[in-house]
């Protein structure tokens, strides 16, 4: 299974990051693969924020939709993704945002397996390249905004 963690340092109050990254609707706009996303639900419980969400992400013919739990916790600044549907066999990602000053460190860690063995190995062999693709898209976009 491919796993990575990524840190960053983004000039921007933790607040507004996470709005950022909850803003699951905009993420084809700058994140590279991603080609569409549907926000399903979105609803306020205690002290979380709950989404369901879907993703397609492809390159060329290739294509795939994947459904998500998206789970903010307002108390410790975690946003924590699971996979509900597609063609991933496991999908574990978090987020964590700590801020000093006006800078927010955030913090980004994947665990995912691919059901289709042969796209399972492809992907282990580049993932780490697209992940750092991906962090830096966030964090270009998030300085922008």
């Amino acid at each position: 299974m491919p796993k990575a963690s990524v840190k960053r340092n983004i000039n921007k109050k933790k607040d507004r990051l996470i709005e950022f990254v909850l803003d699951i609707e905009k993420y084809p706009e700058f994140i590279p693969f991603c080609l569409n996303s549907k926000v399903y639900d979105r609803k306020e419980e205690n002290n979380q924020i709950l989404i369901i969400a879907d993703l397609t992400i492809g390159k060329g013919p290739f294509s795939d939709t994947y459904k998500s739990d998206v789970r903010f916790n307002k108390k410790d600044d975690t946003i924590n993704v699971t996979n509900l549907d597609g063609p991933l066999k496991h999908l574990q990602n978090n987020w964590k945002f700590v801020e000093n000053n006006n800078m927010t460190e955030v913090y980004f860690d994947v665990d995912f397996e691919i059901k289709n063995k042969f796209l399972n190995l492809l992907m282990e062999k580049s993932f780490e390249f697209g992940l750092n693709k991906i962090a830096d898209a966030f964090q270009k976009r998030a300085e922008t905004v």
